[in-house]
C-alpha cells in the first residue's frame, strides 16, 4: 500500500503590486493510492495538484503564486513533471515548503535542482509554516498548535541539507 501523502496549497494573485488570496482556490488533496484503478501506478500529491491546477483554467493574463505545503520534497519524477509546467505556464509562481526530504531514490538531488532552476522556490517546513497549516488547514477545534521536541533544531538540519543540494553538493 502506498503512503499517504498530503498537499496542502493555497492561490493568491498579483493586484497592483500585492498578493491577494484566492479563497476559492485554498484547500489540500492527497496522493492516489497505487490501488486505484485511474493510476495503476498511484500518483503523487504534486501531480494531482497540477491536475487541478489545470482544472481551474487560471488566466494567462494575470500571475498567479501557488504555495503548497507537502509531506516530503517531490521525487525525482514529480520534480521533473512539476518543472514542465512551471515552464509551460509562466503565468504561475510556485513555493514549496516540504516537511521531510523525500531522499530514497536515486536522483531526487538531480530532481530538486532541475525544479529549483524552473523557478520553484524549494524550503523545509519551519515552526511558522508548520503553525500556518495548523491554523489554516486542521480542524483543530480551537485546540493551538503545539510543536514538538526538537522541530526547530529538525528543521534546520534539513534546510541545511536541501541547501546543500540545491548548491549542488
Amino acid at each position: 500500500m502506498a503512503a499517504r501523502e498530503i498537499v496542502c496549497y493555497e492561490v493568491e494573485h498579483m493586484h497592483n503590486g500585492t498578493w491577494v488570496p484566492l479563497h476559492q482556490h485554498r484547500g489540500f488533496i492527497l496522493n492516489k493510492a497505487s490501488n486505484n484503478p485511474g493510476f495503476p501506478e498511484g500518483r503523487h500529491g504534486e501531480l494531482c495538484l497540477l491536475d487541478l491546477i489545470s482544472f481551474w483554467k487560471l488566466d494567462l493574463a494575470q500571475c498567479y503564486r501557488v504555495t503548497c505545503f507537502i509531506s516530503w520534497s517531490p521525487c525525482f519524477s514529480c520534480a521533473e513533471k512539476v518543472a514542465e509546467f512551471l515552464q509551460e505556464n509562466p503565468h504561475v509562481n510556485l513555493r514549496i515548503f516540504a516537511a521531510r526530504i523525500y531522499d530514497y531514490q536515486q536522483g531526487y538531488k538531480k530532481g530538486l535542482r532541475r525544479l529549483d532552476r524552473a523557478g520553484a522556490s524549494i524550503s523545509v517546513m519551519k515552526y511558522s509554516e508548520f503553525r500556518h497549516c495548523w491554523d489554516t488547514f486542521v480542524d483543530h477545534r480551537g485546540h493551538p498548535f503545539q510543536p514538538w521536541e526538537g522541530l526547530d533544531e529538525h528543521s534546520q538540519d534539513l534546510s541545511g541539507r536541501l541547501q546543500a543540494v540545491l548548491q549542488g553538493n
